[in-house]
């Protein structure tokens, strides 16, 4: 079962903090950077009234926390969840900049939202939710230093409506110089072809190289998904085409089971009229929620919400692999449980970077006025995540330690270095 509101937010902070000074230990950083990476930068919480369809007046609370942008200007997804909190985007913002400097990309991290169940309110007042908020953070966010994204419960349309305020703050002359303030747009409003399945390709190629480094495919491989939003759909996509196939999925509403093989286009085109909602398609049987991971498969993919493989259920996984979709799906304890089973995990800052390297991509086409190509950005694609899947590789053989700790140990050296190269101001 998809944990709960509460579950997800207990912990998430203390988990990456953990991760962050156990790395920190290993890799013996610099005390002073140790310091300076331990805090945000900036926690921006804004307070903002919405006129609602029946006339009344919301009040509304968004949230954007800015963590570090040593080596570029801050980069992250905006998710509308009842979740959302300082400490939830804090850890989120974190685990961005450990994304992006892994990745080698020219960003820092930054995490944000709204706290609200997007289900509750009309597309009109979605709409006029996200531009309030858009202008209400400001200068906060920009082009050359906050580049926000879509994130749960955000999609393309939503970053066509920030673009569209923000831009509309300019004047007239400088709207087009303004475009890339956010990315995961629609294509037909500077959008980059490929963004929608970036990050869903990058969780299924490191999982096809993980396979690979030990001389298998993954044909014949069987799967199971939590969370069957963008990322768990085109994971199972690009798995099912690949010869895997999904035996079970999970979200809020539903955890269904089919050890035949579970259609992914059938479901896809099931849960799309159901704002996504898997419940009821008819190629699966309902099962537990509580017996989802301990399904017998060969890989995990949990891609929903944080904290989802804990110390309660991790001895029931029964797969070698697990790849995070999602961020933060695995806390500390539960992982603690999985290394001891043998079960390797590929940490989320490597398993699903591909969407912001896609983003990344996106912000290039933007600002050189360029419109790359849907075949052209999956070869950039896949010879960008190729490069960074193997570098974790080569850090967990020569230091002996686990994907996360290696992942992180690389991500921080890199602002480490930049911070020793550079200095300390004044």
């Amino acid at each position: 079962m998809i944990a709960t509101a509460e579950q997800q937010k207990k912990g998430m902070y203390e988990n990456v903090m953990e991760q962050f000074h156990k790395t920190a230990d290993t890799m013996h950083l610099n005390p002073n950077i140790r310091k300076i990476l331990g805090i945000t930068n900036n926690e921006i919480i804004v307070h903002f009234p919405v006129k609602m369809d029946s006339g009344k007046v919301e009040v509304f609370t968004g949230y954007r926390v800015q963590h570090n942008n040593a080596l570029g200007p801050y980069k992250g997804g905006l998710r509308y969840h009842p979740t959302v909190d300082v400490d939830a985007a804090k850890a989120l913002a974190m685990w961005m900049t450990w994304k992006t400097s892994l990745a080698g990309l020219p960003y820092g991290g930054a995490k944000g939202g709204i706290q609200i169940d997007p289900r509750n309110y009309s597309m009109g007042e979605l709409e006029r939710i996200t531009r309030r908020f858009t202008y209400a953070l400001g200068e906060n966010i920009g082009p050359e230093h906050d580049i926000p994204a879509p994130d749960v419960n955000t999609n393309e349309q939503t970053m066509a409506w920030i673009a569209d305020t923000y831009m509309s703050t300019k004047n007239p002359s400088e709207r087009s110089q303004n475009q890339h303030v956010v990315t995961g747009k629609p294509v037909g409003s500077g959008g980059l072809e490929g963004r929608d399945r970036a990050t869903g390709y990058g969780v299924y190629l490191t999982i096809k190289l993980w396979h690979e480094s030990k001389g298998e495919t993954l044909k014949g491989k069987t799967f199971i998904v939590q969370g069957f939003g963008n990322v768990g759909h085109w994971v199972s996509r690009f798995m099912e085409q690949d010869g895997a196939k999904l035996i079970a999925v999970q979200d809020a509403h539903a955890t269904l089971f089919n050890l035949e093989g579970i259609d992914v286009n059938d479901l896809f085109e099931h849960s799309k009229p159901r704002k996504g909602s898997i419940k009821g398609f008819e190629g699966a049987k309902e099962m537990e929620p509580e017996d989802f991971f301990a399904i017998p498969c060969d890989v995990v993919i949990p891609a929903a919400l944080g904290n989802q493989i804990t110390a309660a259920n991790a001895h029931k996984i029964n797969a070698p692999l697990i790849a995070e979709g999602a961020n933060g799906p695995t806390d500390n304890e539960g992982e603690a449980i999985l290394l001891e089973k043998g079960i390797t995990i590929i940490p989320d800052i490597l398993c699903n970077s591909g969407g912001v390297i896609g983003s990344y991509f996106e912000w290039l086409q933007n600002r050189n006025g360029e419109l790359w190509q849907l075949d052209e950005v999956m070869l950039k694609l896949q010879k960008k995540l190729t490069e960074v899947f193997l570098k974790v590789e080569k850090m967990v053989d020569e230091k002996d330690v686990d994907w996360r700790t290696a992942a992180y140990m690389l991500a921080i050296a890199r602002i480490e270095t930049a911070y020793i190269q550079r200095g300390i101001f004044p």
